[in-house]
């Protein structure tokens, strides 16, 4: 008679094949230029998850991925994206966007409009020419399910468009700095619109509690710490992001609003900038992995591969579209140089970890289906791995480029 080994070996044998294969893949196969070590984790966590191999191997998947392993990698993963989203609320700078108010609010109001339409056009086209049951969930409604899938073609991934550019070694140019600039004006406004989307009418006593609750919390929150040592800092931020969460989905919107919000109601310089960089580096090669793998979990192919394929191109082209023809009008409107809208339009271009998530509270709340999910988060990971092979070029014969701030 055959024993199952226990669930701690299971576990453990998940998170080895969770970690070796996407690194081995990235480092034997040299992916770096053309998709990074994180856009190789996301792709290996849809192709272990049971769309992929569960499906060629079934014995594999069902003998591994247990009920009560999943169900661990879960807490992990869940508790993984809370910290990579408190972070990036971290890392806004909103007094460099007040400073330049002017050109990061046109830009960046164009880099989301525009995409944002061109999205909800995409999912319209869905809608009208197949049926709708195989993209809006089951509790979602249209105008949900345009809303979010616009606003999700017009994410860029805050995290993931630093480490991009650390790669490039432009983060700390004047350069960088302004692309950060318009990418978290548009980080505020992209959980912004979630909160709108996710606003459940039963539920709005608790949610306005929730909101009026928070900005009272912060003036609190931020006093006490600024008041304590800067060793003490990261365990009461803990705290509080943990504290943000819970309230936020106790409250009818979701814990990754929540963990966005406590980010962003704090200040980076409290933390220090190299602190906040190395904090979020350890959370990307120790957790966001499972997180991956979870996402993985996630992607169905039952309404067809062609139809979830040809979903994801129509998605993908109003995704590169929207935001370089929304970063081309600002930068003729603003006097740009040859070259310099192309530049950054593809640098926003960098979706993966905050679309996901994005896509993620959407599909909990089940407002889209698996496929509108598995459509959204292969377009997500197409034009991430674009956008270094893009850039990379053009930087070279842009050298001036690097230094103007704005």
């Amino acid at each position: 008679m055959h024993i199952a080994p226990p669930a701690s070996e299971l576990f453990l044998l998940a998170l080895i094949v969770i970690f070796a294969l996407p690194w081995a893949v990235w480092r034997l196969g040299h992916t770096d230029y053309w998709a990074p070590l994180v856009v190789v984790q996301i792709v290996g966590g849809i192709l272990l998850g049971p769309g992929v191999l569960g499906a060629m191997f079934p014995a594999y998947y069902t003998t591994i991925f247990t009920p009560q392993v999943i169900g661990s990698l879960n807490g992990i993963a869940w508790w993984a994206v809370m910290l990579f989203v408190f972070v990036a609320g971290l890392e806004l700078d909103l007094r460099q966007a007040w400073k330049w108010r002017g050109e990061t609010g046109l830009t960046a109001g164009l880099a989301l409009g525009v995409p944002l339409l061109l999205g909800a056009g995409a999912a319209l086209i869905l809608l009208e020419f197949s049926d709708r049951a195989l993209w809006i969930g089951p509790d979602g409604r249209e105008w949900q399910f345009v809303a979010g899938t616009g606003m999700a073609c017009a994410v860029t991934a805050l995290p993931i468009l630093v480490l991009f550019m650390q790669k490039l070694e432009i983060l700390r140019t004047p350069l960088g700095q302004r692309i950060l600039r318009y990418a978290s004006l548009d980080d505020v406004a992209i959980w912004g619109v979630l909160a709108l989307i996710l606003l459940d009418w039963e539920r709005v006593t608790r949610q306005l509690g929730f909101l009026i609750g928070f900005a009272l919390a912060v003036v609190l929150v931020r006093k006490f710490i600024a008041a304590i040592p800067a060793r003490d800092r990261w365990y009461v931020a803990l705290v509080w992001l943990a504290a943000c969460g819970y309230l936020a989905d106790w409250s009818g919107l979701h814990f990754m609003v929540g963990a966005f919000l406590a980010g962003a109601a704090l200040d980076a310089d409290w933390f220090g900038i190299e602190e906040i960089d190395r904090f979020r580096d350890t959370v990307l090669l120790a957790f966001m992995p499972v997180f991956f793998l979870s996402t993985g979990l996630r992607t169905s192919w039952e309404m067809g591969g062609y139809a979830a394929f040809a979903a994801a191109a129509l998605l993908l082209a109003a995704m590169i579209a929207g935001k370089l023809a929304g970063i081309g009008l600002a930068g003729k409107l603003l006097g740009w140089g040859k070259g310099e809208a192309w530049t950054i339009g593809w640098l926003l271009q960098t979706k993966a970890l905050i679309m996901i998530i994005f896509v993620n509270v959407l599909f909990d709340k089940q407002i889209v289906t698996s496929g509108a999910f598995t459509a959204l988060l292969l377009a997500a990971v197409g034009s991430t791995m674009l956008s270094i092979p893009m850039v990379a070029p053009r930087l070279k014969d842009l050298a001036a480029l690097k230094t103007k701030a704005g």
